[in-house]
């Protein structure tokens, strides 16, 4: 069974009424600083005893409305690992277009010790806090506390102003440390409508109330008079206790897509008598507003610079899949990605073309431009890369990625010319998360799979030999298809040869590698192909008149990678994958096969994964094949228990020894 992060990830809640403690800055106890270990997570380096914060609303005739975002926090230090706890930074935007920025202010800044059975307090001045320019949109203001040592308590309190009502402060309940107490109250008037969504597997308590309230303000118009308006307000109190930290796990896409967190969309807003202002949006209005940018629908649609080389590139292909990958390859080889996303341009196409460099939509939007001008249709697909998040609602800030979608013959195939090793349907491991989205300029859209549809497959087949001495020598070759060959190549292919298999000789210790060879590292729309010949004296035992080998040699695997009691998080494997081993042995002079493992069969359900296993003896040779399959890119964590069993018994079945012994 596939997960579907959309069910499980976010919704919104609405729990019971919570009762919250009364915890606030300043009340720092001695039991507290006294305290060695976290009482639920002896390895935890620190804790944040508690997170209050409080996000409301101001007004004022010149400048509208601004939000303001008041956040608490009191962390204890256990290890000298948890000191840069002792940090904190916080980003802001500036460079709005009305020229109102952001503004972060840092208050109540302590750090409590405990001296000779006194609470001693340092409080933070001027030289520990800072604020530096990241880029023309954004600031940061930072803090370092002083005289922080292990056991010391820290208090803070920061204050994060704007005008910006379309992005409202998201809350983290959970960190990467323990969370004792967490609580985020929102003040809400009744002019705007925000959706709240929440993220993570945790649960929260939600009190919710609706208050009446009454602003009152001066004309804008006429500043000696004034105006009253009454109106509604929601008031929101979310509460999580006993919140452990979160901590990364194997088979994890993006760990932030698991964090227990809220944050919230506007929907409408209406003040006063002002008209309504609706920014729930649809696909539709989504791909036309996109489509409006002057970055994204005139740069699409620029094409007279490319004349000249297509006419140069194109000479007998005849049908659009030869023209295609002829487009690609020059586009691909053409240009460098200066590793920035997005799906705006930024030089502009032309420019980037002229220079040889450029963002993703730049770079992919020359390749939309040559395809169409060849006379293949092809369009742009939005996408949010892993560490983005999941594009869930109709939104523009969902995306951050576009690549581009080509038709032939019934079938689409996506491309990516950003990377150098990637080809037609394989695309960079960070894009392939869940659904793109592709909008055309009329303002219709397909949702498109990013998910991989055929699996990825690695074969080893090798030919063994062992001396009575229990030296293995023989040959080796492996074969890596699809995104087996393009993970190769994106992690070797700048490495020479003699540090490769430097490489490959250190992670299997005793190994010596001759007569190397690989086929097609540069040719990615054929499989890689590596030979080489092995010696290795480690990997036969000898004990008394009898050897043990393990069948799968040196590419033995002893560690479960499924190791937690309980898991939450969906399982990620990337892309559907398979391992198949065929190895062949010669039984040395002078032995005989005394025990064999026994062949199995293992089956998870549901199509995620199988694994089998025949081990054989026939005219002086051992014959094995091993075939491992996963067949999802993820798999929900319901599966955790059932994948763990798996994972062990594929393990325990693959260090059984092949026992020979002396005639």
């Amino acid at each position: 069974m596939k997960v579907r992060l959309i069910s499980i990830l976010l919704f919104v809640i609405f729990f019971s009424n919570a009762n919250a403690q009364k915890l606030e800055l300043g009340k720092v106890s001695v039991v507290e600083l006294e305290e060695k270990k976290h009482p639920k997570d002896t390895t935890a380096a620190a804790a944040i005893l508690f997170n209050k914060a409080r996000t409301y609303f101001s007004y004022d005739a010149k400048n509208g409305f601004s939000i303001h975002t008041e956040n608490t926090f009191r962390i204890k230090i256990y290890k000298k690992e948890g000191l840069n706890w002792a940090n904190r930074k916080v980003a802001y935007r500036i460079g709005y277009e009305k020229g109102n920025n952001d503004m972060v202010e840092f208050d109540d800044c302590v750090t409590y010790n405990l001296e000779n059975g006194k609470i001693i307090k340092t409080k933070l001045n001027s030289e520990g806090s800072f604020k530096t320019n990241v880029n023309q949109y954004w600031k940061e203001a930072s803090i370092t506390m002083p005289n922080v040592k292990v056991g010391s308590v820290i208090e803070f309190k920061y204050v994060l102003k704007s005008e910006n009502i379309l992005k409202f402060p998201d809350f983290n309940f959970q960190q990467d440390i323990p969370v004792n107490y967490a609580e985020y109250q929102t003040e809400i008037p009744g002019f705007f409508t925000y959706k709240a969504i929440k993220k993570g597997f945790l649960e929260l308590a939600l009190d919710s109330k609706i208050v009446r309230g009454n602003l009152i303000f001066n004309n804008k118009y006429d500043q000696s008079r004034s105006e009253s308006v009454n109106f509604e307000q929601a008031n929101n109190k979310y509460v999580a206790k006993d919140i452990p930290a979160l901590k990364e796990e194997p088979f994890v896409d993006n760990i932030e897509n698991y964090r227990l967190s809220i944050f919230h969309e506007l929907e409408k807003e209406k003040f006063n008598d002002e008209p309504l202002k609706d920014y729930s949006v649809t696909w539709e209005g989504v791909a036309k507003r996109i489509y409006e940018d002057k970055d994204f629908g005139t740069e699409l649609k620029e094409r007279k610079y490319i004349d000249l080389d297509l006419a140069k590139i194109l000479k007998n292909e005849e049908t659009e899949i030869e023209k295609m990958e002829v487009v690609f390859k020059f586009v691909q080889n053409k240009m460098n990605w200066n590793g920035q996303k997005g799906y705006y341009t930024d030089k502009g196409v032309k420019q980037a073309y002229l220079d040889g460099i450029g963002n993703a939509a730049e770079i992919n939007f020359i390749l939309m431009a040559m395809l169409n001008r060849s006379g293949i249709k092809a369009e742009p697909v939005l996408t949010s890369t892993l560490e983005h998040g999941i594009p869930v609602y109709p939104n523009r800030t969902v995306f951050n990625y576009v690549i581009a979608a080509v038709e032939i013959d019934g079938k689409t195939i996506l491309l990516d010319a950003t990377n150098k090793y990637t080809t037609q349907n394989i695309l960079p491991l960070y894009a392939l998360n869940w659904r793109g989205r592709l909008i055309r300029e009329d303002g219709s859209s397909t949702e498109i799979k990013l998910e991989p549809n055929s699996v990825s497959k690695k074969a080893i087949n090798m030919m063994v030999n062992i001396d009575a001495k229990g030296k293995l020598s023989g040959n080796y070759k492996i074969i890596r298809t699809d995104y087996d060959a393009f993970s190769f190549r994106q992690e070797y292919s700048g490495i020479n040869k003699e540090n490769y298999l430097e490489k490959v000789e250190e992670n299997i210790s005793g190994l010596e590698i001759t007569d190397y060879t690989i086929n097609n590292l540069n040719n990615l729309s054929e499989p890689i192909v590596e030979n080489f010949i092995f010696t290795t004296d480690n990997q036969c035992e000898i004990i008394g008149d009898k050897m043990y080998i393990n069948p799968r040699l040196f590419f033995s695997q002893s560690k479960n990678p499924l190791v937690q009691e309980k898991r939450e998080f969906p399982i990620y494997f990337g892309y559907p994958d398979q391992d198949r081993f065929n190895i062949n042995i010669d039984i040395p002079t002078g032995y005989t096969v005394e025990s064999l493992p026994k062949p199995i069969k293992i089956q998870t359900g549901d199509n995620i994964g199988s694994f089998v296993f025949n081990c054989a003896a026939s005219d002086n040779k051992i014959q094995i094949v091993i075939v491992k399959e996963i067949n999802q890119q993820l798999v929900s964590s319901d599966f955790y228990d059932v994948l763990k069993s798996f994972y062990k018994q594929m393990i325990d079945k693959q260090t059984e020894k092949i026992v020979l012994k002396k005639i």
